[in-house]
């Protein structure tokens, strides 16, 4: 690529940095998009719960996005993995896999996180597909279905109020000694929602749809769906690279106008909010870049 000065770039090219990329392509922002082309969601089969797109595949919703922000012949495109970031005089240095260097004013960080699997055999490959994140983009397709939450404690209680309302054949698996209080405890004995702390062994699946969970102890249960809350991690170490401050859970500390403490760079998308959807992935990314554009808008003016 001959050019190598932006007025922004985006580090990420899903939903919220196409997004962000088509905002700033009708302002004329000259603009690069940097992307890997893997998704977090690249196994999941469908999206839901986003208007006009409702059921496509995550893919499909992708490319269609990629396609109406080429349109915009100032939005340009880069195959690859930014691994530094450094401030400069000037604005942003911007370090990609291949050794190439490119500069920018702004810098919108929308590359997403990184899911920490755990080493249970099978879990990876039901993620996404049987093994479930989130209720509002997958919990209406297994709504009734025997479900099961892996998880423990406080996380576990709460988020077991939203999957009782889709389904009442619930079990909460604590992989481990349960840490509910009294309160929790009795709350859940009341909805007959069982509370196993047998350690997990094994999911069995076809294809990533999981048939049984099989224990140390030897026991097995059947589910259909199984969700779960793993750690994760940023997928650019923006902490330690630009200083950018992280939330107690991670995510990167962001104000109203998706801006980090940093001047100049500016975060949206999984990285910045538990609610990991597309349709939010797409209103903060279309937000930042408008929120970019009017801050390159006044210090030009």
């Amino acid at each position: 690529m001959e050019n190598k000065n932006f007025d922004v770039i985006i580090a990420g090219g899903s939903y919220a940095g196409l997004s962000a990329g088509m905002s700033l392509g009708r302002s004329l922002r000259n603009v690069l998009i940097i992307d890997n082309g893997k998704p977090c969601n690249r196994q999941t089969p469908y999206s839901h719960n986003f208007v006009t797109h409702d059921g496509k595949t995550p893919g499909e919703i992708a490319q269609l996005a990629k396609k109406d922000v080429e349109k915009y012949d100032t939005v340009h495109f880069y195959n690859g993995t930014v691994v530094n970031t450094q401030k400069t005089t000037e604005g942003f240095e911007v370090k990609i896999s291949s050794g190439e260097q490119f500069s920018t004013k702004k810098l919108i960080i929308a590359s997403g996180v990184k899911d920490m699997m755990p080493e249970i055999p099978g879990f990876a490959e039901c993620w996404g597909i049987s093994i479930l994140h989130c209720p509002y983009c997958h919990g209406y397709e297994v709504k009734n279905e025997v479900t099961g939450i892996l998880s423990n404690g406080d996380m576990a209680y709460e988020f077991s109020k939203l999957i009782f309302n889709l389904t009442k054949k619930l079990t909460i698996l604590t992989n481990g000694k349960a840490a509910f209080t009294g309160e929790q405890t009795e709350k859940l004995n009341q909805n007959k929602i069982t509370v196993n702390e047998d350690e997990i062994d094994k999911i069995h699946h076809e294809n990533g749809s999981i048939r049984k969970i099989v224990f140390k102890n030897g026991k097995e249960i059947s589910l259909q769906a199984l969700y779960a809350k793993i750690p994760f991690e940023q997928n650019i170490n923006v902490s330690a690279d630009l200083g950018c401050e992280l939330t107690e859970q991670g995510f990167i500390k962001v104000d109203a106008m998706q801006k980090t403490n940093v001047p100049g760079v500016f975060a949206c998308g999984d990285n910045v909010t538990m609610m990991r959807s597309v349709a939010n992935a797409v209103a903060q990314g279309n937000f930042a870049g408008a929120v970019v554009n009017k801050e390159l808008s006044d210090e030009e003016f």
